[in-house]
């Protein structure tokens, strides 16, 4: 082992040999084996994805509720008052920087995707009542905001809260094994130790790549719309080589001038198209909207947290829910660690509160201001939104904005802002991975973030060119499995860990 160490350290790299090594042969492994068996792999992993949502809802289900009742515990428990990094550490970044940088690395991409499409997939097909009605379009938005609202960022909070203080106030590597340490003590740094790494580093993989997947396509689209340049396999290549270089870029800046910076400007751009719709949408109708499905969320929460769908002969729970769940659970290594290397500072009450609050209100406004615009032009306008969403999902925010004044300047916006968010993640992605790899160094080479950043970029390309999108969703939700597990271990660790603090 020390031989090793050497030899790498001879290369100037920092790696974690046993997960850097095991990390990177799974990933390889699934995109040849997906690849080499096409068909086949297809055909398994839909048997898989099945399996798993019909079997395993009700512990999905089960355990993000847990997620969110234990961060809500927290923040009004007596450990509220525990200052993450000690008591005289300060913020190392801003308000604005801070919330502009979660919420990119939390929802970003993906935000933008389906703001407009999945509240028009709600009310063609709602999970109850006749579609195309006024009660679908309510029930619609209640699921869009169920889907991204308190329950997703719950997960981020209870894993970027774990990771920060077991780092910032036990002097623990930056790694989600180091969660574990008042459960497993000196074990965290053995085989079981190494599972949890790996799994965090192929799930932060496959989650982000296939954000990248629906980024792409969601950009080619926008130039389509925009420019007449077609959607195909070759140009969504040369976006995500093109984007992949960017992020690269980034990584190689650093967090403070890459990653902070960037997160900045996606928060202006998003600020401004946010307001230019608003105001040139129908915007009476919007703040009723946005009251109204505040109102709804609030009333059904509780019963929405529970339902699985028992008494419905229909997939919609399965194919809607349980995929979400599923995706940010697997997301939330990722997320989890970027919140936690930049909140540093911030008291255990401050951080959980600024994380469940501030941007699942930022979520609720954006899919308002996108998806009730959308359904207005639909059900008031008839402007044909829901055949755009049927004949392509990625160009529905661009059908949307055509319908509104200044459409080529707004939607050119809209391909700057997805463009920005997919460069944001993936580079955000690349560091949590890289750190993770690297044996929980906050610091790892500018080497292995290239690396990392790179092969994101090649993974999304390879299985874009296989037709490997729903193998990507497949193991997002596989992994999402076995690291719910984990994180249900892990709030019985934090729980330990700050009873000890306090």
């Amino acid at each position: 082992m020390k031989n090793k160490n050497k030899l790498i350290e001879s290369l100037g790299l920092n790696i974690h040999p046993t997960v850097f090594s095991l990390s990177v042969l799974i990933i390889l492994g699934f995109v040849t084996l997906t690849l080499l068996n096409l068909q086949q792999m297809g055909e398994i992993f839909k048997a898989i994805q099945s399996t798993i949502v019909h079997k395993a809802g009700w512990f999905y289900i089960l355990s993000v509720n847990i997620f969110l009742v234990f961060s809500m515990y927290l923040i009004f428990s007596r450990y509220g008052k525990i200052r993450i990094g000690g008591a005289d550490a300060q913020p190392e970044f801003t308000y604005w920087a801070w919330f502009s940088m979660l919420f990119s690395a939390g929802m970003g991409i993906g935000l933008v995707f389906y703001s407009v499409a999945e509240p028009i997939f709600h009310y063609i097909s709602p999970p109850y009542g006749a579609g195309h009605s006024i009660e679908s379009a309510k029930t619609a938005m209640l699921f869009t905001y169920f889907h991204w609202g308190f329950h997703a960022w719950g997960i981020y909070a209870i894993v970027a809260l774990a990771l920060a203080f077991f780092a910032y106030n036990r002097g623990l590597p930056l790694t989600i094994r180091s969660a574990f340490y008042p459960l497993l003590g000196e074990k965290i740094y053995g085989p079981i130790g190494n599972v949890i790494d790996i799994t965090a580093a192929v799930a932060t993989l496959f989650g982000l790549t296939t954000s990248l997947g629906l980024g792409v396509k969601q950009i080619n689209a926008g130039l389509q719309h925009l420019f007449g340049i077609p959607e195909n396999i070759s140009i969504q290549i040369l976006l995500i080589s093109s984007i992949t270089a960017l992020a690269t870029i980034s990584v190689v800046l650093g967090l403070k001038k890459g990653i902070k910076r960037l997160s900045e400007l996606n928060m202006g751009f998003a600020l401004i198209l946010m307001i230019f719709v608003f105001f040139c949408g129908p915007t009476i109708y919007l703040l009723n909207s946005f009251l109204q499905n505040m109102g709804q969320y609030a009333s059904h929460l509780i019963e929405l947290s529970f339902w699985t769908g028992a008494y419905e002969e229909s997939n919609w729970q399965k194919d809607w829910t349980i995929f979400y769940w599923a995706w940010w659970i697997a997301w939330s290594p990722f997320v989890g660690m970027f919140i936690a290397r930049i909140s540093k500072g911030r008291t255990v009450r401050e951080f959980l509160l600024s994380v469940l609050l501030a941007p699942t209100l930022i979520t609720f406004i954006w899919l308002t201001i996108f998806g009730n615009t959308a359904l207005y032009q639909e059900m008031v306008l008839k402007y044909g939104i829901v055949d755009a969403v049927n004949e392509n999902v990625a160009v529905a925010l661009f059908v949307m904005l055509h319908n509104l004044p200044l459409s080529f300047f707004t939607s050119l916006l809209g391909v700057l802002l997805i463009s920005t968010f997919f460069v944001t993640s993936s580079d955000s992605a690349s560091l949590v991975i890289d750190i993770i790899t690297a044996g929980g160094s906050t610091n790892p080479p500018t080497i292995q973030r290239i690396f990392w950043a790179v092969t994101e970029g090649l993974v999304a390309i390879v299985l874009l060119l296989g037709g490997g999108l729903i193998a990507l969703q497949t193991a997002s939700i596989t992994t999402g499995l076995f690291f719910a597990v984990i994180l249900l271990f892990m709030c019985f660790s934090l729980l330990k860990g700050l009873k000890e603090e306090h």
